[in-house]
C-alpha cells in the first residue's frame, strides 16, 4: 500500500480545498486516466444542460476506474479539470469535495473554449496511485 502525504512548503499560499503537492512513497502501480466526461450508456453526452450533473458523471467514471483496479479516490493524487465557463467554479467545488474530500488532491483548473463536443461542459482526467 502506497503512502500518499500531502504537503505545502513554507512560503508557498497552502489553499484549503486542494494540495499544492503530494509525496507519494511505496507505489507499485500508476493510473494515468484520460480526460473523462458525463456519458450516456450508448456512448452520447449525458446530462446535457446540467453542469452539476456533467460534474458528478466525470467523478463517477474517474471513481469508477480507479476502484475497478483495486483504488479508492485517496488513491487520486492530481486531477486537471477543464470547464467551458469559469462560473461553473462556484458549482464544482462542492461536488469535488463529495468526491475528493476537503482537501483534495494536487489540481489544477482551466477554462477552455471548448471540449470534443459542444454540449459538454466539463472534462477531468486524474493520476491515482495504488
Amino acid at each position: 500500500m502506497p503512502n500518499i502525504e500531502k504537503f505545502c512548503a513554507a512560503g508557498v499560499f497552502d489553499p484549503p480545498t486542494y494540495s499544492q503537492g503530494i509525496k507519494v512513497t511505496g507505489a507499485q502501480t500508476i493510473l494515468f486516466l484520460s480526460g473523462q466526461v458525463a456519458y450516456e450508456q450508448d456512448g452520447s453526452v449525458g446530462c446535457r444542460g446540467d453542469f452539476k450533473g456533467q460534474a458528478r458523471g466525470a467523478f463517477e467514471a474517474i471513481k469508477t476506474l480507479v476502484e475497478s483496479q483495486g483504488g479508492t479516490m485517496a488513491s487520486v493524487v492530481k486531477i486537471t479539470t477543464y470547464v467551458t465557463d469559469m462560473a461553473y467554479r462556484v458549482d464544482l467545488a462542492p461536488i469535488r469535495e463529495e468526491y475528493l474530500g476537503k482537501k483534495g488532491p494536487a489540481s489544477t483548473l482551466v477554462a477552455i473554449s471548448s471540449l470534443a463536443h459542444p454540449d459538454w461542459m466539463i472534462e477531468i482526467e486524474a493520476i491515482a496511485v495504488l
